[in-house]
């Protein structure tokens, strides 16, 4: 039994079961004992490999692509080059290194990372010394500047809720205690009318997922841009629309039950991009959804991973073809992970993303 299982059992009992949403967050953020609160999760001695761990090519590409949307929209200066969720900020320094040849994008920057987590932010200021870097909590922070944005497995970790469709209403999934342990368990069925346009396509007893924190975070960046301008990549694992049970955990790169070792694993669940676009689209240009891979592909990784492979032997040579795979093969990330990008009204979308 972990510390945080022990303080999660006595609100249980005081107050009764909690939402996953609440159950996700302590977990996750719990100041003494929360995931991300107490540990660096990335790498091989952590729990997981984010794609720019894997390789520097994904965030060269992606830096580059950010690089080409400021120039498309006549090089604005200053502006903010921002990331949510920027982990050991292996990202934004590939990203700096990518764009350091294009003409005033380095002196017209202002770096901004939104990190909740002290840990992390010790860290990515190791990673990116020499660089003057501004940390936000929360979006609604960052300044009103044209905004350059990438996110990359950050929506998955925001907390959801899980909904069962029971007639014409809904019974929430629910962490409570029993036999010792923590359990699942249903709370009564009631209205949900931020679900009620799923009901055309569900049917008795499945699930569905809602994640009350993402809608405002992308309504919020949508609205910058199209007011400053700027673009937005997210990057993620999910789909189009939420359909089935997606919470998971993992611990020590391998699949762990979520209510099993909460503090110790890290917890996630895949992204509705539908609900992303939704709340993006009145104030912005939305890109059609894209596979990780397929755009990696357009943005050019194969003649990349060439040039690259041109100056490496043996094991560095197989460990990089290998990232290549991983990043793109339909049997990898290259499916399950998605894309999609936000931009003005009236400017063209980022590279490889169409509508």
């Amino acid at each position: 039994m972990t510390a945080l299982t022990r303080i999660l059992a006595q609100r249980i009992a005081a107050a009764g079961p909690l939402s996953i949403a609440d159950y996700m967050a302590e977990c996750l953020l719990h100041p003494d004992h929360g995931y991300y609160t107490t540990r660096e999760p990335f790498g091989t001695t952590g729990d997981f490999t984010t794609a720019p761990e894997i390789s520097q090519m994904f965030g060269e590409l992606l830096g580059l692509c950010l690089a080409q949307a400021w120039l498309d929209q006549q090089a604005p200066t200053p502006f903010a080059l921002a990331e949510l969720g920027p982990g050991r900020g292996t990202l934004m320094a590939d990203i700096l290194r990518a764009t350091r040849g294009i003409p005033g994008f380095r002196d017209a920057l202002q770096l901004h990372l939104v990190e909740a987590s002290g840990t992390l932010r010790a860290r990515q200021k190791a990673t990116l010394a020499g660089h003057h870097v501004i940390w936000h909590d929360e979006v609604t922070t960052l300044p009103d500047l044209p905004l350059f944005l990438i996110a990359n497995e950050f929506f998955d970790a925001l907390p959801i809720r899980q909904f069962l469709r029971q007639g014409s209403g809904w019974a929430e999934r629910q962490v409570g205690w029993r036999e010792g342990r923590l359990a699942f368990g249903l709370a009564q069925p009631a209205p949900q009318p931020a679900l009620d346009h799923r009901l055309a396509d569900t049917a008795e007893g499945d699930m569905v997922e809602h994640c009350p924190g993402a809608a405002p975070i992308v309504t919020q960046i949508a609205a910058r841009i199209a007011r400053r301008g700027g673009a937005a990549i997210v990057v993620d694992y999910g789909d189009w629309r939420s359909s089935g049970d997606s919470l998971q955990a993992l611990r020590r790169h391998q699949r762990d039950d979520p209510l099993a070792h909460p503090g110790e694993a890290d917890i996630t669940a895949h992204v509705d991009f539908e609900a992303l676009a939704l709340a993006a689209a009145p104030s912005c240009r939305v890109s059609a959804m894209v596979a990780q891979g397929a755009l990696l592909e357009r943005l050019g990784i194969s003649a990349r991973t060439r040039t690259l492979a041109a100056g490496l032997r043996g094991a560095a040579l197989q460990s990089h073809l290998a990232a290549h795979r991983r990043l793109t093969h339909p049997e990898e990330m290259g499916n399950l992970f998605k894309a999609i990008a936000l931009g003005p009204k009236g400017s063209p979308l980022p590279p490889g993303f169409t509508e």
